[in-house]
């Protein structure tokens, strides 16, 4: 192996991937020498698919919401967001020239809809401050006695006297998150938590989702247990029913707290009627069973349930679509009460990592500086980004994350060039 210079200041800061020109900016802004290297064609290929194509930048709140909504160490960022807030990186896409707006749940959107809007202005500020980029894959992280000296890639070797890893984590591998960048960590002596999926649809082994397939519920109450029936997860608002199980916001929020399949058993429970206790549901239940007397319960369960589900739910009840709703016993009664309140859906597993939104796992947060996102292990390595093992709900608190961190890492990583740390 070629031997690499040990004057740091000479050097410059590489970063790798469209997830840290936040990174990239922040060290060139410092007056740092910056190079992004980018396996992909193009940069920000991830951020296309954010929030549909719209780009969810953030969520409109505190920094103290957003920890709150990491469920994942979220303690470890609690000096990154609070440097870099919601509030903060608002203000960042709005002085490159990008008009933001709030909608429901606070989520952050760019005015036209456009996530081409996010990645422009991130590609043209850095157009500005004149940082290059080198479309090529990393394939190696050089370090010598515990200091980074640079990359190694299909084009060959690249000098560096810091190195930011923002390689993300193992979902939507078609954007080029392959973990690459887990496999350098651990080489360079980090320990990877296994990386799993999260924010991500659930697997059911029972058909009659299938049945379902397709039936979006608003404002229902979803609630989590594991096997021990501990309530791991409890909120209400919007789903779906597929083929294989469920999914829609709920639930992929839900996913982000059942991280031990194999060793836990988890039930979704579903609550379809939130804004009704147990004693004013059933007096509405008894009111419908008395004014439509003499209708088939089929036709009767229309006022209270989505047509998809009324097969359903009766089948649990144990009553017949058929049955005339005088007919219908005080016990019979009770199990669709039951029912109602309590929808339970048996979950087998996640999807598949790959269609995962962010990848729970990666670089052990202990190993790495809350403060500057600098490695313990390595002098000169930084990490931003899904890369490290945190994770938040869905509604732009991923990207805070990764914006906060890459700001961290970049100006410390120009700090250390300086010689100032």
């Amino acid at each position: 192996m070629r031997r690499w210079s040990s004057d740091r200041q000479q050097k410059q800061d590489l970063c790798g991937g469209g997830r840290c020109c936040r990174a990239a900016i922040t060290a060139a802004r410092l007056g740092c020498p910056v190079t992004i290297l980018e396996r992909n064609p193009k940069l920000g290929r991830k951020l296309y698919i954010t929030g549909k194509g719209r780009c969810n930048v953030t969520n409109h709140c505190s920094p103290e919401e957003v920890l709150a909504a990491t469920p994942r160490n979220g303690k470890f960022l609690y000096s990154a967001v609070n440097r870099t807030t919601p509030a903060d990186v608002e203000a960042f896409f709005e002085a490159l020239g990008v008009p933001l707006k709030v909608e429901r749940g606070n989520r952050v959107f760019p005015k036209s809809d456009r996530a081409a809007d996010i990645i422009d202005a991130l590609y043209y500020e850095l157009k500005r401050l004149k940082v290059p980029v080198l479309h090529t894959r990393v394939t190696g992280l050089v370090a010598e006695e515990g200091q980074v000296r640079g990359l190694e890639t299909d084009q060959g070797p690249v000098e560096a006297g810091a190195v930011v890893l923002a390689t993300g984590g193992l979902s939507y591998p078609a954007t080029g998150s392959t973990g690459d960048g887990h496999a350098m960590a651990a080489r360079a002596g980090h320990t990877v938590v296994e990386p799993k999926p999260s924010l991500v649809p659930l697997e059911s082994p029972e058909y009659f989702c299938g049945e379902m397939q397709g039936l979006a519920l608003k404002n229902v109450m979803l609630t989590v247990k594991n096997q021990k029936g501990k309530t791991l997860y409890r909120e209400q608002g919007e789903m779906l029913f597929t083929h294989f199980g469920l999914s829609g916001p709920l639930v992929l929020s839900a996913s982000a707290h059942m991280r031990d399949f194999g060793r836990e058993k988890y039930t979704c429970i579903i609550d379809l009627k939130p804004a009704l206790d147990e004693q004013a549901l059933d007096a509405r239940l008894v009111r419908e069973l008395s004014q439509g007397a003499n209708r088939d319960m089929n036709n009767l369960m229309g006022a209270l349930l989505p047509r998809l589900m009324i097969p359903v739910a009766l089948r649990r009840a144990g009553i017949s679509g058929e049955k005339k709703a005088h007919d219908v016993t005080k016990e019979e009664r009770r199990r669709l009460l039951e029912c109602l309140k309590a929808f339970t859906v048996p979950i087998s597993g996640p999807r598949p990592i790959a269609e995962a939104i962010v990848t729970s796992g990666g670089v052990k947060v202990g190993e790495v500086d809350p403060k500057t996102m600098a490695s313990k292990k390595v002098k000169g390595l930084y990490f931003a980004g899904e890369l490290l093992d945190v994770d938040a709900y869905t509604g732009g608190f991923n990207l805070q994350i990764a914006w906060c961190t890459g700001h961290a890492a970049g100006e410390c990583a120009a700090r250390y060039l300086r010689g100032e740390v």
